[in-house]
C-alpha cells in the first residue's frame, strides 16, 4: 500500500475507527508502543544513561561470579542506540553526546589495554565521522568542537594508525 492510498483509507475512517486502530497498533506492535511512551513522556536523560551503561559494559563488563568477563567491544550495541534515538527524535544534542561517549569509552579502553584488531580502529574511525556529519548535520558541531578535538588528541596519544584520517575529518570542518 502506497502513502497516499493510506491517506485515502484513513480519510474515510471515523474519529472513533481511527483510535481503534491506534489503540489496537500500541498493544499488537512493541515499536509503536515505544514510540508513543518516548512522545508522551520524553525521558531523554534516562535514555541517555541507560544507552551510556550498556555501551560501557561492552567495554568494562561487570564481572559476576568468579570469572572477569571479557570484553566483546561491539560498536552495533551503540549502533542501535544512536539509531533508535535518531528513529525516536530525540534531541540532536543527546544523540552527539552518545556517538561521543561512544567514543570516549573505546579510547579509555583502549588506553589501558592492547588492542590488534585493525577493526577497531576503523569502526572508531568511522564512529568519528559520523559523529561529526550528524553534529554539523544538525548544527551542533561548535558545541561539541572541545570533545571532538579530545577525540582527535587522544587517538594521537595513543599512536592509532589512523590517527591522521581523523585529523582529516576535522580539518575537513
Amino acid at each position: 500500500m502506497s502513502k497516499r492510498d493510506l491517506k485515502k483509507y484513513l480519510a474515510n475512517l471515523s474519529k472513533e475507527q481511527l483510535e481503534e486502530q491506534l489503540i489496537e497498533l500500541y498493544e499488537k506492535f512493541s515499536p509503536v508502543k515505544v514510540y508513543y511512551d518516548f512522545v508522551f513522556n520524553p525521558k531523554e536523560e534516562k535514555l541517555l544513561q541507560e544507552a551510556k551503561l550498556k555501551i560501557s559494559h561492552e567495554y568494562f563488563p561487570v564481572q559476576k561470579g568468579r570469572k572477569k568477563p571479557k570484553s566483546k567491544m561491539r560498536r552495533s550495541v551503540a549502533q542501535k542506540f544512536i539509531k533508535h534515538f535518531i528513529v525516536l527524535g530525540v534531541d540532536p544534542y543527546v544523540v552527539v553526546n552518545l556517538m561521543l561517549y561512544n567514543i570516549e569509552i573505546a579510547q579509555t579502553y583502549a588506553s589501558e589495554n592492547t588492542i590488534i584488531q585493525e577493526l577497531f580502529f576503523k569502526s572508531m574511525l568511522n564512529s568519528f565521522e559520523q559523529a561529526t556529519q550528524y553534529a554539523v548535520a544538525n548544527g551542533v558541531y561548535s558545541d561539541f568542537n572541545p570533545r571532538f578535538i579530545a577525540i582527535y588528541d587522544e587517538a594521537k596519544r595513543l599512536k592509532w594508525k589512523n590517527k591522521g584520517q581523523f585529523e582529516a575529518i576535522l580539518e575537513r570542518l
